[in-house]
């Protein structure tokens, strides 16, 4: 996944979705305390503390085994909590079996009764609860026109693509109007092609009900692109909490850096501390590392300086700033069409990547394979990461 692609995603998904700013009780509409749970002796979900907020659209991101899919399970009931509580709306789930819960799952392989038509699918829950057929033909027919599926009632799930049978997925889950919907790894099951359309289309019909929501996913263009807020999993734990702008501009670890997007990550040490900039010297770099913001702490604190790859420029020419900069030779280059990805191998024998527009390169003239160069970024692009 490239950095340009996350970085658009993730201003596109605050410019839609911008992320709840101000306290109130409906910002803690599902109240996750203190969860743990544990199979023997192994601790999959350790310790988590989560507030989200009614009609927010949260992501839980990580890769396989950080607890996330395990975590989405206990708020359905379909794993049981070791330690720890869970609220949605104000009511504890503890007590409460899976099928009296407000909540409702769209699993990754949609789970659709190959048997039923579309029509029958999606009316499946509503007739299990009793529901008078008057309004279950109703809700039905409501719920095929928010995902514009209303011509495919009659048919087979076997019919219809990957993308359809996703649709009819989601509005057999909406159709019980549940509180909290539940999406688990919701794109997988899609072609790439068709990915990025669906995902948008998800994230307008989900936003026309009266629902909150919850995701999980292991991929970071999906969760930056469909959700308001991230949670960034690792191990268990939460390592971050913020929107796909936050998470990604201001990474607050080495690990939420490097799994979103793509880095350079510099190591150093602390030389000069202020309140408004920090100098550090890296063995990687013939000049001092500028960032202008500080950090409250010792001189010769180990450090490390994550550069996203857009914002590290490549010159043939040595740059007139004092710092931030090195010399380099051009080892690969991948052209992208809109941008060109260079690898540029350090003095130190360290390899850093920028992302360079196709505008600049054509402007500026695109140094080659092989090219001696000069990398360079200002201070502000650098984030300072103790952990």
């Amino acid at each position: 996944m490239n950095s340009t692609t996350l970085k658009s995603a993730a201003g596109a998904a605050q410019m839609a979705r911008p992320a709840p700013t101000t306290k109130s009780k409906s910002d803690e509409f599902v109240r996750i305390e203190n969860v743990v749970k544990k199979f023997g002796d192994s601790t999959a979900v350790n310790n988590v503390n989560l507030n989200i907020a009614k009609n927010e659209l949260f992501a839980l991101l990580g890769s396989s085994g950080c607890g996330k899919s395990t975590l989405l399970r206990m708020l359905a009931g379909l794993e049981t909590v070791t330690s720890g509580r869970i609220f949605v709306d104000g009511e504890d789930l503890a007590a409460m079996p899976p099928y009296k819960r407000p909540v409702n799952m769209m699993f990754q392989s949609y789970a659709l009764f190959p048997h039923m038509t579309v029509e029958a699918n999606i009316a499946f829950g509503l007739k299990q609860e009793g529901t008078p057929k008057n309004e279950i033909k109703e809700r039905v027919a409501d719920a095929l026109n928010l995902v514009q599926m209303g011509k495919y009632a009659q048919r087979k799930p076997h019919q219809l693509s990957g993308g359809q049978q996703q649709r009819v997925a989601l509005a057999r889950s909406l159709v019980k109007r549940p509180k909290l919907l539940l999406l688990d790894e919701p794109m997988s099951a899609l072609d790439k092609q068709i990915r990025q359309k669906t995902q948008l289309e998800l994230v307008n019909i989900i936003e026309k009900v009266d629902v909150t929501c919850v995701m999980v996913t292991h991929d970071q263009e999906e969760a930056m692109t469909m959700a308001g807020r991230i949670a960034v999993m690792s191990e268990g734990h939460i390592v971050q909490i913020g929107s796909p702008s936050q998470v990604y501009e201001f990474p607050n670890s080495r690990f939420s850096a490097e799994f979103i997007g793509s880095t350079n990550l510099f190591e150093g040490v602390v030389v000069e501390d202020e309140p408004d900039h920090i100098f550090v010297e890296s063995q990687d770099l013939e000049a001092r590392m500028y960032v202008s913001h500080g950090i409250t702490g010792p001189l010769g604190m180990p450090v490390g300086i994550s550069v996203r790859p857009e914002r590290v420029k490549v010159s043939r020419e040595r740059p007139g700033t004092p710092h931030n900069w090195a010399r380099g030779v051009v080892s690969d280059v991948a052209y992208m069409g809109s941008y060109s990805l260079y690898h540029v191998r350090l003095e130190s024998g360290k390899t850093v990547v920028s992302n360079l527009s196709s505008s600049h390169l054509m402007s500026e003239g695109a140094p080659a394979y092989n090219d001696d160069v000069f990398i360079y970024w200002s201070p502000s692009s650098g984030v300072v990461l103790t952990q």
